[in-house]
């Protein structure tokens, strides 16, 4: 499977038959960032040029002056331990906050770099078979799956293979290099699940059996942000073994690229307002009169079989204990049995389990990097995947052997229970980094976090309330499809200015169901988030009927009930000594200003 000048699977070199080493690594492109880097430092190269090279190369830039993000691509979130050492490394070296951040993509981002040593950092990281390459821009981004692929007991087929046969196929493609906006992709092989949230993807591709054939149903035209839509439904099968899903995908995507009526607004240049504007069944014949060009005559769109078959059970390891259980003398089989409701999940083979570390905030130290790549070789069945809670997933941890990693995860401090419940909350960048960001929304994260934990909640059907928040309407917490989602706002009170957030109720994003949660019609302080988080709660465990779900509460009441608990709190204070808190935002030490600046990725 090749595309003319770019490479062919037969060589080792470039590519390697392990999850994170997917794409190929072209060592003259890190001479190429090098130099034209220092074109730009230089004064020879003009900004707006060297940005459209820089984000191609996954380097963005950051809302602090000199310094730059890389976001580097983990397809479907495999990741070994060495990759791990890696970026240890690295983050030790040129992260000045030291540390590295999974995103809700599954990728990993380092922030704070300065420009002149980024080229030495990607260089470093590919050692590792590690790419940053269209991490960013208007290409196809990190490619998303679901991370209990190929263990999980309710999959139709694993298609981690097929992910990563798109990675090399579209990575350097011609015509995904500068089309209208970025593509968001994901692949998912339990629809009835649907863990990677395929329907809020631009092309997702969800497995499916036909004619004793394995194949999948491919959706186009999701997304969120300021225009949220579900993706429906492009093509009913396409095949996967002779590549026909490549096929229809690069399609799907040539289509796309010709739309240049998209160009002129990039702000709603996504797929979604191509098919929102002229129907899914008119893309679809676009797409089959696009099918019938010359050019699928010049693609070898084969399968390699051989693509990630690796034997993960003979790799597994025997550490830990075979006597060590739940009923050890250490006095925590309380805190043992929490996390193994719901932290460890049975795989389909017998005797093993997956085992889910819980990341705050999706931040890891140097010294983290290390320890959980060291837990990968000691537990694991050679590696592990990240998730778009921004959590890790060991897999193929013997059963014998679960009770140990959890010893050694919670001395590290992700051994807590409750991966996907109301204590897991999610959360981008926002004003940390971002240059769109409006709000704090890490340190948000961390206010919310501690303060239902606080709270000691035991109800079942209290815990598994989802909390998101984002530091713009942009959404990349994927707060709409929280069952309580925050995004950045602001308040202005005279000549002053409070950090807010407007929040959705309602949202979900589980058991193959997507919808988008209903927008409150108040902006609350973002000093205030907290409290009224902990008012809705109160509501929600006072007036809930016997079993009754949050979302089902939510839509009985109505939004007015969750806006009458929220307006007393979140009426703004005047300006003055005695207030000043509620004009600072979280984590921060001056006046609260808005300071947005134009993101990047429609440049």
């Amino acid at each position: 499977m090749s595309v003319t000048g770019r490479g062919s699977l037969s060589d080792p070199e470039i590519y390697e038959n392990v999850p994170g080493h997917v794409i190929p690594i072209l060592e003259h492109e890190f001479d190429d960032f090098e130099n034209e880097a220092a074109k730009f430092l230089d004064g020879e190269t003009p900004e707006t040029d060297f940005i459209g090279f820089r984000l191609k190369q996954g380097v963005y830039g950051q809302r602090q002056p000199n310094v730059n993000m890389v976001r580097i691509k983990l397809p479907f979130g495999g990741v070994t331990p060495d990759q791990m050492d890696a970026f240890a490394d690295v983050v030790e070296e040129f992260a000045p906050l030291n540390k590295g951040h999974i995103t809700t993509r599954q990728n990993i981002q380092i922030h704070h770099v300065p420009l002149a040593q980024m080229a030495k950092l990607i260089r470093k990281l590919s050692a590792a078979k590690l790419s940053s390459r269209e991490g960013c821009g208007n290409t196809v981004r990190n490619v998303t799956g679901d991370p209990f692929a190929g263990v999980c007991p309710d999959e139709i087929f694993d298609p981690t293979a097929y992910a990563g046969a798109y990675v090399r196929y579209f990575v350097r493609h011609p015509t995904t290099q500068l089309m209208p906006r970025k593509i968001k992709t994901a692949f998912d092989g339990s629809p009835t699940k649907d863990r990677s949230i395929t329907k809020i993807h631009d092309i997702a591709f969800l497995s499916k059996i036909s004619g004793g054939k394995k194949g999948f149903e491919i959706v186009v035209g999701g997304g969120t942000s300021i225009m949220p839509r579900v993706a429906p439904v492009l093509w009913d099968f396409a095949e996967a073994d002779n590549g026909d899903y490549l096929k229809v995908a690069e399609a799907i995507l040539r289509v796309y690229n010709d739309q240049d009526w998209l160009r002129p607004n990039r702000a709603r240049a996504r797929i979604k307002v191509l098919v929102d504007r002229d129907g899914i069944d008119a893309v679809r014949e676009m797409v089959v009169e696009e099918l019938k060009g010359d050019w699928v005559n010049e693609r070898d769109f084969s399968i390699d079989e051989k693509l990630f078959v690796i034997d993960e059970e003979a790799q597994a390891r025997a550490g830990g204990s075979p006597t060590a259980t739940v009923s050890s003398p250490n006095g925590d089989a309380a805190g043992y049995e929490a996390f193994c409701e719901y932290n460890v999940q049975a795989q389909r083979q017998e005797g093993f389990s997956t085992v889910e570390a819980k990341i705050d905030r999706g931040d890891l130290t140097p010294d983290e990097f290390r320890a959980l790549g060291q837990l990968m070789r000691d537990y694991s069945g050679g590696f592990a995947r990240t998730t778009v809670q921004q959590n890790l997933v060991f897999r193929w941890v013997r059963n014998e052997s679960v009770y140990a990693l959890w010893r050694e995860l919670k001395a590290l401090g992700f051994g807590d229970p409750g991966v996907r419940t109301i204590t897991d909350v999610v959360s981008c960048p926002g004003t940390d980094s971002c240059k769109m960001g409006i709000t704090s929304s890490m340190g948000l994260n961390r206010a919310v976090k501690e303060r239902v934990e606080s709270l000691n909640l035991t109800d079942k059907l209290t815990r598994e309330i989802k909390i998101k928040m984002s530091g713009c309407p942009n959404g990349c917490s994927q707060h709409h499809i929280a069952n309580i989602g925050f995004y950045g706002a602001s308040i202005k009170v005279g000549e002053h200015t409070i950090p807010a957030y407007v929040a959705h109720i309602g949202g979900v994003y589980e058991n193959g169901v997507v919808k988008y949660g209903t927008r409150l019609k108040v902006r609350m302080p973002a000093k205030k988030v907290p409290d009224i988080v902990e008012a809705w709660i109160k509501l929600y465990e006072s007036e809930r009927e016997d079993g009754e779900a949050f979302n089902d509460f939510a839509l009985r009441v109505g939004t007015k009930a969750f806006e009458d608990v929220a307006r007393p709190l979140a009426a703004p204070a005047a300006f003055g000594l005695d207030t000043m808190n509620e004009f600072i935002d979280w984590t921060k030490d001056v006046p609260f200003v808005v300071a947005r600046g134009e993101g990047e990725c429609a440049v």
